[in-house]
């Protein structure tokens, strides 16, 4: 976890959670859904995104090992409705922690506290980049920094992923990202090859 986790706290969640694993592409958490636990990422990355009435998306932020979604904690929390969707962006295990628990660790648990308040935090500052990149920056700004942040993600300069699916996480049509990915290519700027992309 990203902060100092006591033995004690460690051994409570393996205790109270329960552990799951879901392959990439895999739906952890989907839009209008009961929140009954809070899902913890164990091992691999999540993504968490934000659907509009059409059924258009947009990425909100990633999760990654130790990191909770604060959305579903503030959600389960209140007893509302899922906000947003959380999918597995590959192979990844989750430790669902219930509702029912979440006051048993603020109480006993110190540390725990400090915990969502650095998510809080964490995740504000997250959104505040979504709405500044798009209210103010261009298209083709806004994918390269986005393939730069998942390529800083998951530890490679190569991405396996296809314009269809950069294009729903941006909020885009896959036209636009295809003509723009070209245009990044002879530039010199990305290597472009089926359903990959290399940051040159």
């Amino acid at each position: 976890m990203p902060f100092r986790a006591t033995p004690e706290l460690l051994d409570s969640l393996s205790e109270h959670g329960i552990q799951k694993k879901y392959y990439a592409g895999e739906i952890i958490l989907n839009n209008n859904a009961n929140i009954r636990n809070i899902p913890i990422v164990v091992e691999g990355i999540a993504k968490v995104m934000r659907t509009d009435e059409e059924g258009k998306e947009i990425l909100l932020y990633y999760l990654k090992a130790g990191e909770s979604c604060i959305m579903s904690f503030l959600g389960g929390m209140h007893l509302e409705m899922s906000k947003v969707k959380v999918i597995a962006d590959e192979d990844t295990e989750i430790l669902f922690l219930p509702i029912e628990k979440v006051s048993y660790f603020l109480k006993e648990f110190p540390q725990w506290l400090d915990y969502i308040f650095m998510l809080y935090n964490k995740r504000f500052e997250e959104l505040l980049e979504v709405v500044n990149a798009v209210a103010f920056k261009k298209m083709d700004e806004r994918l390269l920094n986005f393939i730069k942040n998942k390529c800083n993600h998951t530890g490679s300069n190569t991405l396996s992923i296809t314009h269809e699916q950069i294009a729903n996480e941006l909020g885009s049509s896959r036209v636009v990202v295809s003509r723009l990915l070209k245009q990044m290519e002879d530039e010199g700027l990305v290597k472009l090859g089926r359903n990959k992309i290399s940051l040159v």
